[in-house]
């Protein structure tokens, strides 16, 4: 005989706790949570629940109502200010190395005029698919899905855009369907323009790491980008010191052809903690060059960018 246990029975591989089951006068009423799923998998797991439970003998009527509560996600900018800085390369390795970490990481690549993650993560040439005015953002090998202006604009076009269409451009981006992702890290575009003013204003960040070689040049744009975060509101999670030293793959000696420790001792001077430098290597990057994202791998770059992000996650497991 047909009860409610019966049916929650039979849900139970189907929904996975999610079902809350009534049944009277032969009519199924089911309460299905689809917090976290996509789109697609709500209507599957909808369609396998109605199909399970009218397969049940006494059950003349099924009804299913799908609820979910709106997913807290959080971003973390990456940020520069100027370009050269290899922002971007740390960006994507930074994301790589939280998914390995357990995260749910999103990525998205919000240098609208200059995207570069669709070669980091080795998906040129792919386009992001759409369902309900939203889009789907692109799998890559490496668990961490892509949305970037690299996908959705053929090779090589120019990005003409004024600041109201990149913004609106940024918000598709953003406002995607990602699923179970709570976490999203964003490559912003160099420099304090309308782009970086939108994703603070609208999407307000959980917070912000910036990225800077050691030579002054770098660290006066470095503070400027700073500068704006903190005066929005958005804190400053540290900052990391790319192309610092680099050792000759013949000789093993090692120079600093932009200086060093510059940008850790204006970490200090501006009361900021210092994440950690990773050195100008031709391994870092070639492996980048070809959608190898060391952190992806084994040996000492992907442990020098576990660490970065260990100290991310300790970030926003305590203070973000």
């Amino acid at each position: 005989m047909t009860d409610r246990a019966a049916i929650e029975a039979v849900l139970g591989p189907i929904a996975a706790g999610r079902a809350t089951v009534r049944f009277e006068s032969k009519r199924a009423s089911i309460v299905l949570d689809v917090t976290g799923l996509a789109t697609d998998a709500q209507a599957e797991m909808e369609a396998d629940v109605k199909a399970a439970t009218a397969a049940l003998a006494g059950v003349d009527e099924v009804r299913v109502l799908l609820t979910s509560e709106r997913k807290v996600r959080r971003m973390i900018a990456v940020a520069s200010g100027k370009g050269g800085v290899g922002k971007s390369t740390i960006a994507v390795n930074l994301a790589i190395a939280l998914a390995r970490m357990g995260r749910k990481v999103g990525m998205v690549d919000a240098d609208i005029y200059g995207p570069s993650q669709t070669k980091l993560m080795d998906v040129e040439g792919i386009r992001p698919k759409h369902k309900d005015e939203k889009l789907i953002p692109v799998e890559t090998r490496f668990g961490v899905p892509l949305l970037s202006m690299g996908g959705l604009v053929a090779e090589g076009q120019a990005i003409a855009w004024r600041g109201p269409m990149a913004g609106s451009a940024l918000g598709q981006l953003v406002d995607a369907e990602w699923g179970d992702k709570d976490l999203l890290v964003l490559d912003l575009p160099p420099g304090t323009g309308d782009v970086q003013l939108t994703m603070v204003q609208k999407h307000k960040p959980a917070g912000a790491v910036i990225v800077s070689t050691p030579q002054d040049l770098a660290l006066i744009d470095a503070r400027r980008a700073i500068d704006l975060f903190q005066r929005m509101g958005v804190p400053v999670i540290g900052l990391i010191e790319n192309m610092a030293g680099y050792a000759c793959p013949h000789c093993g000696e090692v120079s600093d052809p932009f200086g060093r420790g510059g940008a850790e001792a204006a970490a200090e001077t501006l009361g900021l903690p210092f994440l950690g430098r990773v050195p100008l290597e031709m391994a870092i990057r070639a492996a980048s060059d070809a959608g190898e994202p060391p952190a992806a791998g084994n040996g000492p770059a992907a442990e020098l960018f576990a660490d970065l992000a260990a100290k991310v996650d300790g970030w926003l497991k305590t203070g973000g």
